[in-house]
């Protein structure tokens, strides 16, 4: 029982660091999002809805993510990152993209700079000192990226939205392009109101001449055990009238990517989350046969995985999920990239995979 104790502890620590974060939620009234079709009883909902594990089932999947890990479950050795330099941003030619991680892009999109999901912290956590941690450290620094024209954030888990990073990106932002709700808590955190858009779903604005649209996914929201489901999450349209690119964010599968191809497709790339994947939350992340199947139903042209590669967020080794997406593409004839970390991918015309996660990394019985 002693034994036991500190891990016991360290449970409820992360509980009660969970719950104090709903102090600086800085979301609006649930009134204020009355209009929106997805928002009833005062949060957002799942139009097919989402099973639940429950008070208890949580307290499982949580035990077993601080206590029973696989050992593979994070990289054995440093994995490679490719750093970068603004210079090298700076020379780099349109439709050009770097993965700092998890599902961290940057764009070069027709001489604007653009983030999605911008996290740099060491950790997806609302602690500083124990949650998941960083693989490798992001091929570049805030201070070193050049102006940024716009950030895209899909929804607020802390693998997504870093407020940290947030704050630090302000000054050298213009805009701030969130699902609804997400751009409140921005500026409850200090981020010029001025400076966001916040969309629900099938919304649509333009920034520079690029079109983003706001479509659906299905997931889940929060930041703490007490703020569930008070902002939306969304899959993204990025159209420079010449290029084309879905982002999924984080989503189970669902028929709402057939309805986004048709009306949005075809992508020259799909960036589309693969990873975190578990029997025990069908509803809010893929299998790998999903993402795949999601890439088709969107009309995708080349497929990046991402969600992936960075932190541990799953029971899974992880380089599983850039395995079995990798054969699943090669059975079903679908293009394929999955560059390293830093690596410039051009986004009409991507490198294949080199299958960098192998590179280093001891085998394990």
């Amino acid at each position: 029982m002693m034994r036991r104790l500190p891990r016991f502890l360290l449970l409820l620590t992360v509980l009660i660091a969970m719950s104090i974060g709903l102090l600086t939620c800085g979301a609006r009234p649930a009134a204020a999002y009355d209009q929106s079709p997805q928002f009833g009883d005062g949060r957002f909902h799942n139009p097919a809805g989402k099973s639940s594990l429950g008070f208890f089932g949580t307290l499982g999947v949580m035990w077993k993510m601080l206590f029973e890990k696989p050992a593979d479950a994070t990289p054995l050795a440093p994995i490679p990152v490719q750093p970068l330099s603004r210079q090298a941003l700076l020379d780099a030619p349109d439709d050009s993209l770097w993965r700092l991680g998890h599902s961290t892009m940057l764009m070069k999109l027709d001489g604007h700079f653009w983030l999605t999901d911008p996290v740099f912290a060491e950790r997806a956590s609302p602690m500083s000192f124990m949650g998941p941690k960083r693989f490798h450290a992001p091929p570049l620094s805030i201070d070193e990226l050049p102006p940024i024209t716009g950030v895209i954030i899909s929804h607020d888990h802390y693998d997504h939205l870093d407020h940290d990073a947030v704050l630090a990106l302000a000054p050298k932002v213009q805009h701030f392009v969130t699902a609804l709700g997400v751009g409140d808590r921005l500026i409850g955190w200090g981020v010029p109101a001025a400076k966001v858009v916040q969309l629900d779903w099938w919304q649509d604005t333009r920034v520079e001449g690029l079109k983003i649209v706001a479509t659906p996914a299905q997931h889940f929201s929060g930041r703490t055990l007490a703020d569930g489901n008070r902002t939306l999450w969304a899959s993204w349209v990025i159209d420079t009238g010449r290029t084309r690119i879905f982002f999924s964010g984080d989503t189970g599968y669902f028929d709402g990517f057939a309805r986004i191809g048709e009306r949005y497709g075809p992508f020259d790339l799909t960036m589309i989350e693969t990873g975190a994947y578990d029997a025990q939350w069908p509803d809010v992340h893929m299998q790998p046969e999903q993402s795949l199947q999601a890439h088709l139903d969107v009309r995708g042209k080349v497929l990046m995985p991402i969600h992936n590669g960075t932190f541990d967020l799953a029971l899974h080794p992880w380089t599983e999920p850039f395995d079995r997406i990798t054969a699943l593409a090669q059975e079903h004839g679908v293009a394929l990239t999955a560059p390293h970390m830093g690596e410039r991918l051009g986004i009409r015309a991507p490198a294949p995979s080199t299958q960098w996660w192998r590179e280093g990394q001891p085998t394990t019985k």
